[in-house]
């Protein structure tokens, strides 16, 4: 444990998200349509990417739409909970082990790897397309994160990526919230990165003219616990240091059910639903041609970040 109540603990986050193989497809809803959102801006990039590496691949649905859409391409799924790679394999087909990767011209084109995005068994430069849908949020270093993409894909490469923004779950984290101090006594939800600091990672990463939006997502429940239940069913446990320890005892329940009230929509007579914000941050960079240098040492242009709005 480090001093940072925030930093992800990986080995719980790894079972919780093995725990929910079996569930995840039927409640992952908001990456689902993160996804869809994703690929439809992929379709105005020219793109031919030999290898494409889906991180944090989750149970594989983004790895076969992008092997279908590159049917050229071998295709890495990539995710640190096995069972979730165990269940890709059940359920997408024609799938090989990591031994087999090197096998591009023998049929199999699509693999699975077990690994930590934070520390990639990938070659450098091997890859044409780094995929990663609402992954890089169970990172505790984003820059290495970051830079991992930015090692694994050849030059002229694209690093195509969503995540979530400090809005996420903020009705959760005030329902937890201790009333008068205004300061939890442990942590409730993790610490989202802002699209400004994500893209000043991008650029000390090495990537060329970032581009970054954001788009705010309002999932609707009846009550607390089904917001819990959605969560617990995609493997998305508080997986903090900072977490409370041991079972939260019913006062604790009755407590965030009171509290999280101030939120509904309308009252509950009225069929009124309680909101969960979800704050989604979209990117993409290109990994650009190994830059030349000038006659002072310093490397030749700039690198801007751009920020896109969206339409509320």
């Amino acid at each position: 444990m480090t001093d940072d109540i925030y930093h992800i603990d990986k080995k719980r986050a790894r079972a919780s998200f093995g725990r929910a193989a079996n569930t995840y497809d039927a409640a992952a809803i908001l990456q689902k349509q993160v996804g869809e959102e994703m690929l439809s801006r992929l379709d105005l990039v020219k793109l031919s990417p030999q290898v494409i590496l889906d991180a944090g691949c989750g149970t594989g649905a983004a790895s076969h739409v992008l092997q279908k859409r590159f049917a050229k391409s071998q295709v890495v799924s990539l995710d640190f909970a096995l069972p979730m790679l165990q269940k890709t394999r059940k359920t997408r087909g024609n799938v090989s082990l990591l031994g087999q990767i090197k096998n591009l011209l023998g049929g199999v084109k699509h693999s699975l790897v077990c690994a930590d995005i934070e520390s990639l068994p990938l070659a450098s430069g091997s890859t044409g397309l780094v995929w990663s849908n609402l992954a890089i949020q169970w990172c505790n270093d984003l820059d290495l994160a970051l830079q991992e993409f930015h090692r694994v894909l050849q030059p002229e490469g694209l690093l195509m990526f969503s995540t979530f923004g400090p809005d996420t779950l903020k009705e959760l984290r005030v329902a937890t919230r201790d009333k008068t101090t205004g300061e939890g006594s442990f942590t409730s939800v993790s610490r989202f990165i802002d699209m400004h600091d994500i893209g000043d990672a991008l650029v000390r990463a090495g990537f060329s003219a970032p581009v970054l939006d954001v788009e705010r997502f309002t999932l609707t429940y009846d009550d607390v616990k089904s917001v819990m239940r959605d969560l617990k069913s995609i493997g998305a446990h508080n997986a903090t240091d900072g977490r409370a320890r041991g079972l939260l005892g019913r006062g604790f329940l009755q407590n965030l059910e009171a509290h999280y009230e101030q939120f509904r929509l309308g009252s509950k007579l009225d069929g009124g639903k309680l909101p969960a914000t979800f704050e989604v941050v979209y990117g993409h960079a290109w990994r650009g041609k190994d830059k030349s240098k000038g006659s002072f040492g310093l490397d030749d242009g700039v690198s801007p970040v751009t920020f896109k709005a969206r339409n509320k």
